[in-house]
């Protein structure tokens, strides 16, 4: 008896052992140029369980890229331009609800970061479903020095966002107006290939971007967080039998 109840705690040790839920909420998004996948941070609460819930009810569905500006940024998430005309004005459709902003000053529009859209309203709250994924461009630390004396009007960049725009690049000017709650992990060649394309007057694509959205399961997330590492997935049959005992979506705190 003694050694059954040993071997039983050890296999359910073991397989506790391989039940980590995962970091963070990942999304595939899927185009006509190719696939990306975003992490939500966890920082920002808010936004993050908002978009994971429009994800899992599928709002994002079949919905176009409507606003494409070389150098800056893709927006889309108006629910208008699911069955939109080719000359219809869009950028106005979304729920009824708009999301407290979540501004921080270390999470900035870095390129592949996935910001939050919204009107001129004086809190800066973010729209509930519209979001950009910024392209931007790497700055010279000249050009940086020049954006801080005219465009900011003398406020100084910090060391990590002088570090970023002069590496990876981004969108400087857009920090501390905009919630940004998500960056790119795979994929960021799909954001420059869809900032490419030939854009009208409203800097609506000439042909339709329309994209789709999954949200990862726990056990995708859980091996994409090991790929992440350079790790391979986790098969083994004690994986497989708790993952079959387990729901295939998880929560965050």
């Amino acid at each position: 008896m003694k050694k059954l109840s040993v071997l039983f705690a050890f296999m359910l040790g073991f397989m506790l052992l391989h039940a980590q839920t995962p970091k963070h909420y990942y999304v595939k998004i899927t185009t006509n140029k190719g696939e990306s996948v975003l992490k939500l941070y966890n920082e920002t609460r808010k936004h993050r369980d908002n978009f994971v819930k429009l994800v899992a009810e599928g709002y994002y569905d079949s919905l176009l890229f409507h606003r494409v500006i070389h150098n800056f940024m893709i927006q889309g998430g108006d629910p208008d331009s699911r069955y939109a005309g080719s000359r219809q004005e869009l950028g106005n459709g979304g729920p009824d609800y708009k999301v407290p902003a979540e501004i921080q000053a270390d999470i900035i529009h870095k390129k592949g970061a996935i910001g939050a859209a919204r009107d001129d309203n004086p809190a800066k709250e973010s729209s509930a479903s519209q979001f950009y994924l910024v392209q931007g461009r790497v700055f010279t630390p000249a050009a940086l020095d020049s954006l801080e004396q005219f465009r900011l009007k003398g406020k100084k960049l910090t060391p990590l966002q002088r570090e970023t725009y002069t590496t990876i690049g981004g969108t400087p000017h857009l920090d501390g107006n905009y919630t940004v709650f998500g960056e790119l992990l795979k994929g960021i060649e799909v954001v420059d290939a869809i900032a490419g394309v030939k854009t009208d007057e409203r800097d609506r694509p000439m042909t339709d971007e329309r994209f789709s959205m999954h949200l990862l399961t726990r056990v995708e997330a859980r091996d994409f967080e090991r790929e992440l590492q350079g790790l391979k997935p986790k098969k083994g049959i004690f994986t497989k039998l708790f993952d079959s005992m387990k729901s295939r979506t998880y929560k965050l705190p």
